[in-house]
């Protein structure tokens, strides 16, 4: 998908929301256990429920591929039965050298047809440049993160005082661009996403930790947006476990709308 068919939908939808496929199987409704592939009966219930609302969809990797074989397959259906025009996310956090990274975006960017895959940039430019060699695909990499651990070594700074995450911004902007690179911030950390926005004004935003971590969706279009949106809010157990029983679709529909009919406002007040 390209940037343009992403902003598009954006104001179609007027919505900026992800949710967030992270689906466990001691979490959905028990009675979807009893189902040949309960994953994809649940995730395909979620995105009947919610596609008008969201204008992306992200599974989380981890929750797959820890089931083996029978995982890759309920992955590979749920991301076949997305519509089209839904911007798809495999957030599986990848990165190595070489021949490695190439057939990491061979596996998502062909295999499984996503539109864009979660990077670690910890191993530098030759570790991320294999993903970027692919046309209409994007490279999701991970900046300012909201979990705990970020402060081990995202704020580090050098000799110079400048910050290991704003480094690793200006450093892979230069790698990229704003048509194939978007960048992950915790939505945990508001201020931190205006940092980040003053480096890298272009690119598109995957924000996690609205919701359930306790991030605030006025915060985050207050710091991070720019002339186009700008942003991908996620929201995944807010909206997948709204309910553990037969009507878990039906009130994660309500879910995804609430925070749509919020977004909404904030596009039209930002004349979007």
């Amino acid at each position: 998908m390209t940037r343009q068919e992403l902003v598009e939908q954006i104001r179609i939808k007027k919505s900026f929301l992800c949710v967030g496929l992270d689906t466990d199987l001691s979490k959905i409704p028990s009675h979807l256990l009893e189902t040949e592939d309960p994953i994809f009966e649940f995730n395909k219930a979620i995105i009947d429920a919610t596609k008008d609302f969201c204008v992306a969809y992200k599974p989380n990797i981890a929750f797959y591929e820890c089931h083996g074989p029978k995982g890759w397959e309920s992955l590979k259906k749920t991301l076949d039965y997305i519509p089209k025009n839904i911007f798809t996310i495999a957030d599986a956090k990848r990165g190595d050298i070489g021949n490695t990274s190439t057939y990491y975006a061979k596996t998502y960017f062909e295999y499984l047809n996503c539109d864009s895959v979660t990077v670690a940039p910890y191993m530098g430019e030759d570790s991320v440049t294999p993903f970027l060699e692919f046309e209409n695909k994007w490279v999701i990499l991970l900046a300012l993160t909201s979990n705990k651990g970020a402060l081990d070594f995202q704020f580090t700074t050098d000799e110079k005082g400048e910050e290991l995450y704003k480094k690793v911004l200006r450093t892979s902007s230069k790698w990229g661009n704003a048509d194939n690179m978007m960048y992950v911030v915790g939505a945990t950390r508001a201020e931190g996403i205006g940092e980040v926005r003053k480096i890298v004004p272009n690119n598109f935003f995957l924000v996690p930790g609205v919701g359930a971590q306790g991030g605030s969706l006025q915060d985050v279009a207050q710091f991070g947006w720019n002339k186009d949106c700008g942003l991908l809010v996620n929201s995944s157990r807010g909206i997948l476990y709204a309910s553990k029983g037969i009507d878990f679709a039906e009130q994660a529909r309500i879910e995804a709308k609430k925070l749509q009919e919020e977004m909404a406002v904030i596009l039209e007040s930002k004349g979007f």
